[in-house]
């Protein structure tokens, strides 16, 4: 009779126990679905460090040739609908008063107006991302920024307005800390059950 070590045991008995264990169903557009949940984290936390800073600072800028945190607030909304316009065939139309008056006015607005917008902004972009298909990343889109246009494959869209959350997230984050605040991805997370 052969007898197997408890060494020999622990070692084999994950591999067999593995082996019985199905494999997980594939992840239909598995690169869409990675930048979808990088995306809407990054939104939620955009929209909590927003939410969480007082109207008064909204002027506030670290130096004069920083931008104010109202500025980041319009010019977010802003590129939210310059990418996510691009993700498919839905297309965002904004009121005359969001496109026609300068930024720099945009920025002091009350935080209120600015907070709504963006989060609408936020809103949209999550109905744009679910026309994201990965078959469709490499199709070309037509980019018109500051009256010049150019084709571009779509994933340049979607690595861009993920890249640029994430500038302006980390953006707020610093903007919060030197004001004694703690930005939303520094707080303590709740523990499950609780």
């Amino acid at each position: 009779m052969k007898t197997f070590s408890s060494l020999t045991i622990a070692c084999v008995l994950p591999a067999l126990l593995a082996a019985q264990t199905p494999a997980p169903a594939p992840v239909p557009n598995p690169i869409t679905a990675a930048f979808k949940t990088r995306i809407t984290s990054m939104h939620r936390n955009i929209a909590q460090a927003f939410d969480s800073i007082p109207g008064s600072k909204f002027d506030y800028k670290p130096t004069p040739a920083q931008l104010s945190i109202g500025f980041i607030a319009q010019h977010d909304a802003s590129d939210n609908y310059l990418f996510c316009d691009q993700f498919g065939a839905k297309k965002s139309g904004l009121p005359e008063k969001d496109t026609a008056t300068p930024d720099s006015v945009k920025a002091t607005w009350p935080k209120d107006s600015l907070v709504a917008k963006l989060k609408a902004s936020f809103a949209f972009c999550q109905d744009a991302i679910g026309q994201l298909e990965d078959g469709k990343l490499a199709d070309q889109v037509t980019l018109t920024f500051r009256g010049q246009s150019r084709d571009v494959p779509r994933i340049s869209m979607v690595l861009g307005h993920a890249l640029d959350l994430a500038d302006h997230y980390s953006q707020l984050a610093n903007y919060m800390r030197l004001n004694g605040m703690l930005p939303p991805s520094a707080l303590p997370r709740p523990r499950p059950g609780s």
